[in-house]
């Protein structure tokens, strides 16, 4: 496989101390591909898009469906994020994804993140997965200037129109009694979608239920080159060979440029780091004053997302870093512990246990794709939900199942064919001079 960065991004040292670990054991590794198998579609990633897809392949359709994981089930972002089941995906603005959908486009895409929502919490109802879901009130934007409260009270208003749903404008003075407070925060909105949950606990539920839906699962299964033949797709392993009539890639932010070679240059991995805190105790959580639930990011281009989880622990991230070395792993940390005591001084005295990081996925065009692996027969990918795959990167697993039987629509939005990055294999040099770009105009 071809990747773009450092090997140690792909390893095991990222998520070494990843939180999510402690709240659930991870069931035996299953068995690697082994030999010659057949499948009448086989699946690259076990995350949410690839065993959502498996899940409704089997069950609704009946079908025969071989998953194949490099790693272990949720071992990539699906099995390390922050948690936040919200609205989301896109990068691009509302103004210029009309100028390219026009107004029904974006009516639907903002149809398509409610339904996202809804698939998600349908599936925990339907399978009784306990994965830790709080804050059903949805999120909080917090302003980090005081002129982005201003752009906050418009945004209200235009997330009002294109949700149907009411958006609560909170003064910077209401912020401690909302249990909002941190240091240099100017006000918020408080919109009504979405919910947290604990992402291990719900890949693992996603996972359960694809198998006992008869879709089988392949871990420790990298897929080393995926060719066509008059059998079908063959999909190399250092075990074996799969051969499938259709094929579906969900691998987002973990893609290599030659599996197959039609995604090079197609997506662009970018970084995201997390920390969590040791259960806080009541009075420190109201010296701080930050006693709220929902999920919640401030109005940084290079975000901080973070919330208060059920146990009374506090997970913080960040958006940032151009690179997966070692030390550039151990710089992100510094980063991400300097700006939580920044934000919130009340906690600098409170340890980080668990620290991780992973990738999430960018395109050319700061829109999702879901839909054909260019000109390949029954031949389709989902990727690059720009760090909120928990909703969008299942509901794409459902679009993926819907256009391998032929049946269903992708929105517009999600159905346009991405583009390539400038720089091939070296499009990370991108990330340095954008950040840089958005560090600047953040201040």
């Amino acid at each position: 496989m071809k990747r773009i960065y450092e090997e140690h991004g792909y390893g095991d040292g990222p998520v070494a101390k990843c939180f999510w670990d402690t709240t659930i054991a991870r069931p035996p590794r299953g068995l690697a591909l082994q030999g010659e198998v057949r499948a009448e579609i086989a699946i690259i990633g076990g995350g949410y898009t690839g065993l959502t897809a498996a899940l409704h392949l089997a069950r609704d359709a009946g079908a025969d469906v071989a998953v194949l994981e490099a790693n272990g089930i949720g071992w990539g972002a699906s099995g390390r994020n922050g948690g936040f089941a919200c609205i989301g995906g896109t990068k691009a603005s509302d103004r210029v994804l009309t100028r390219r959908f026009g107004a029904d486009g974006l009516a639907e895409w903002h149809r398509a993140q409610i339904t996202s929502i809804e698939h998600v919490s349908d599936f925990l109802d339907r399978y009784s997965v306990d994965a830790d879901a709080h804050s059903r009130g949805g999120e909080a934007v917090v302003a980090h200037r005081a002129k982005d409260f201003d752009a906050l009270r418009v945004e209200a208003l235009e997330l009002e129109r294109g949700y149907g749903v009411k958006v609560d404008v909170i003064g910077p003075d209401d912020l401690k009694g909302e249990g909002l407070a941190g240091a240099g925060f100017h006000g918020a909105i408080r919109f009504p979608l979405g919910f947290a949950l604990n992402p291990l606990k719900y890949v693992l539920g996603l996972a359960r239920a694809a198998q006992g839906a008869g879709a089988r699962v392949f871990e420790g299964s990298p897929v080393t080159g995926v060719a066509r033949g008059a059998d079908g797709y063959r999909l190399t392993t250092p075990g074996g060979v799969l051969i499938a009539k259709k094929l579906i890639i969900g691998t987002n932010g973990y893609s290599s440029e030659d599996v197959p070679d039609w995604m090079a240059g197609r997506y662009l991995p970018a970084q995201s780091a997390v920390l969590v805190t040791r259960e806080l105790s009541d009075e420190e959580i109201a010296a701080q004053g930050w006693s709220s639930d929902l999920m919640a990011y401030d109005t940084r281009h290079l975000l901080h997302y973070f919330r208060l989880m059920p146990n009374r622990r506090f997970l913080f991230g960040l958006r940032g870093g151009t690179s997966a070395g070692p030390a550039a792993q151990a710089a992100m940390k510094a980063r991400a512990r300097a700006d939580f005591e920044a934000m919130f001084p009340e906690w600098a005295h409170v340890e980080t246990p668990h620290h991780w990081s992973g990738f999430v996925c960018l395109s050319r065009d700061l829109t999702p794709y879901a839909g054909p692996i260019g000109d390949w027969p029954d031949a389709w990918a989902g990727f690059a939900y720009h760090g909120n795959g928990v909703a969008l990167g299942s509901y794409t697993g459902k679009l993926l199942a819907g256009l391998a039987t032929g049946q269903g629509d992708v929105p517009a939005l999600l159905a346009a064919p991405p583009t390539r990055f400038p720089f091939g294999r070296f499009r990370r040099a991108l990330l340095p001079m954008a950040y840089s770009w958005y560090g600047l105009i953040d201040r």
